[in-house]
């Protein structure tokens, strides 16, 4: 389960990333808390999600391009410093007492912008720390790694949202960062497996499309966690209107709600790294679950029911992330892998744009439940198509085992799910 800790740079990159998660995930909940606070709309944080990811549907594959041609390690150093300043821009203002919504807009896009080019980065860089044959091990651990600070930061910042205020949140965040620069400095560049950069050239942006077009073992489960990640993860959303229209609760009770969902996460991401392999089956019948579970979620009667479902949402959540990041990643040749994993990374989070004021206008139309409802739904369909269009192309059938319950087999000796 943790194979890849055995590497020293790995270690120095997992143990500077958790402090700086704990960070990122104090600073999204009092951003998200903030943001309520000043317009008392669940549609103005969906706005702020909306400003965070837009430049990744707008840049993110030429985020990708810039992660194959630059040697990634001093562009991760100077990514991570980038992000750290903007946290500590924000607490600035809010410490003194200045801050308005439109600042938080700002930084949100300004962070977004950053994140263009640290994201396609630091996901091709897990290779060049451990090697092709730990990818999907350490790809599971990066999860776990966030999972376990979800599971400190947004009870921290409850606290410190309740006790002192966002400011302190944003100023912590911003210098958490000096732990990944600090990891990145450390590191013994000759044990890196370096993947030469690829020389200026025209036509490398199409070249990455042309090359995941002709492969349905990439195309797909990028589209599914596409649709998933438009539609089904929204939480700050629809757990902002049920902290404050259902349950009528605080900034601990949203600090608990991303807990508990993170404590799923982490399970998810632990068990991802046990099995080692990632199969497009797994994805497909984790996306099911998802998608089923938040349906059923959005309709639960009372607090401690909804609270309780959180954490199976968070395990197959994390599931299908992890699951479609490391198959990609893993069927991708070396050369490619930054256009493709910033192609994945525009599609699972590029779509929020789109669908975080979407759904933040239905959530404040029609209530909090049917917002999450509809999210589920949206996200269950896509599942369901998608495994349809697998079996077919795969030349699948439907398996029926009194022991192992229903799989889907090859109906031929061809079949298009890998294992990494």
């Amino acid at each position: 389960m943790f194979s890849s800790l055995k590497i020293r740079n790995y270690r120095l990159f997992a143990t500077g990333q958790v402090v700086s998660n704990t960070g990122t995930w104090m600073q999204r909940i009092a951003q998200d808390w903030l943001v309520l606070s000043l317009t008392g709309s669940a549609s103005a944080v969906g706005i702020t999600i909306a400003l965070q990811f837009l430049p990744m549907l707008v840049f993110g594959l030429y985020g990708g391009v810039l992660a194959d041609r630059l040697p990634k390690r001093p562009l991760l150093i100077a990514t991570q410093g980038a992000m750290g300043l903007t946290g500590i821009a924000l607490a600035a203002l809010t410490l003194a007492g200045h801050v308005q919504v439109w600042h938080v807009y700002l930084a949100a896009f300004l962070l977004g912008l950053v994140t263009v080019v640290d994201n396609p980065a630091r996901q091709t860089f897990v290779s060049e720390m451990v090697g092709p044959a730990q990818v999907a091990n350490a790809v599971s651990l990066n999860s776990a790694n966030f999972q376990s600070a979800r599971l400190v930061g947004p009870a921290l910042a409850g606290v410190l949202i309740t006790a002192v205020g966002s400011g302190w949140a944003f100023l912590l965040n911003g210098l958490s960062f000096a732990a990944p620069i600090a990891g990145l400095l450390m590191m013994r560049a000759h044990e890196l497996h370096r993947v030469e950069p690829q020389p200026r050239a025209k036509g490398q942006l199409r070249e990455g499309l042309r090359y995941v077009a002709g492969r349905p073992e990439l195309i797909w489960p990028i589209a599914l966690v596409g649709f998933i990640g438009t539609f089904g993860f929204n939480f700050p959303i629809w757990l902002s209107a049920f902290v404050s229209d259902v349950f009528h609760g605080d900034a601990g009770t949203y600090g608990l709600f991303n807990t508990l969902i993170a404590a799923g996460s982490l399970a998810g991401a632990l068990l991802a790294a046990r099995r080692g392999h990632s199969r497009l089956r797994l994805l497909v019948a984790a996306a099911v679950l998802f998608g089923g579970l938040v349906t059923v979620t959005a309709f639960a009667p009372g607090f401690w029911l909804f609270a309780a479902l959180l954490v199976p949402i968070g395990m197959f959540g994390l599931t299908v992330n992890v699951t479609a990041n490391s198959s990609v990643q893993m069927a991708t040749d070396p050369e490619m892998r930054g256009r493709v994993m910033a192609l994945f990374m525009m599609v699972f989070t590029g779509g929020t744009p789109v669908g975080a004021p979407l759904v933040g206008w239905v959530t404040d139309t029609y209530g909090a439940r049917v917002g999450m409802a509809a999210g589920g739904l949206i996200s269950l369909t896509a599942a369901l198509a998608i495994a349809v269009v697998l079996s077919r192309v795969g030349n699948l059938r439907l398996s029926v085992d009194r022991h192992n319950g229903l799989t889907l087999v090859p109906r031929t000796t061809r079949d298009l799910v890998p294992a990494a």
